[in-house]
């Protein structure tokens, strides 16, 4: 299976087009000259960059984490939070604006980054204004289906780990809520959650549920 660009709550994955590689338009000169001069850091799971309040999305090697103050001179208020053993490279907000003013494609691979974060947060914001919790959680579910899902004989097997508070930051709703609905769909026969592995046993009932579950939090 193809690897996505980004993992983000929308009403389809399609509707916000994929990030490009920030590094990607750069010459390989170019290129090692932006690695020498940023700072790698090797964060664990679960080690802030910065602080968060909601996910907004997850990313892969490539995409420009951090923002929007991008040269500095304030503060960075798109924060995040290692899902895994992860590397990072970290720009001072000096050195990358003379190194914006030498190499013009990465600029354009910072506009698009940030072009790109803000059809995320646009696409967010109409989800938590315009959809229940349930039904946040419901189609999170199905684009879990299909980004990671994994055909079987029973169902469609998420093969990505989870845990109830990662989808909670998700959807913007409390760990607890998110236990409780789980537990419920698994009642009602629409998915298994066990030792962190989902499996989705009826998506048409998944479907059905989206539209039918309070919005208690």
């Amino acid at each position: 299976m193809t690897r996505p660009s980004a993992l983000l709550l929308a009403e389809a994955q399609g509707a916000v087009s994929g990030m490009p590689n920030l590094l990607a338009r750069l010459s390989e000169p170019d290129r090692a000259r932006v690695l020498a001069l940023g700072r790698p850091r090797t964060l664990e799971r679960g080690e802030a960059v910065s602080g968060r309040e909601i996910t907004l999305a997850y990313w892969y090697p490539g995409n420009f984490v951090g923002g929007p103050e991008v040269f500095g001179g304030g503060t960075h208020v798109w924060s995040g939070i290692a899902a895994r053993r992860s590397t990072v490279l970290a720009l001072a907000g000096g050195e990358l604006k003379r190194l914006i003013a030498q190499m013009p494609e990465l600029g354009i691979g910072i506009i698009e980054g940030l072009v790109f974060k803000g059809k995320c947060y646009s696409a967010l914001a109409q989800m938590l204004g315009t959809r229940s919790v349930t039904e946040r959680l419901s189609l999170l579910l199905r684009s879990l289906c299909d980004l990671y899902g994994i055909e079987e004989e029973d169902g469609i097997f998420i093969g990505a780990a989870f845990t109830h508070e990662d989808l909670a930051h998700m959807v913007g709703a409390t760990r607890q809520w998110v236990t409780m609905t789980l537990k419920r769909f698994q009642q009602q026969g629409v998915l298994r959650f066990k030792r962190g592995q989902l499996t989705i046993l009826r998506p048409d009932l998944l479907e059905q549920a989206g539209g039918a579950g309070d919005d208690t939090r």
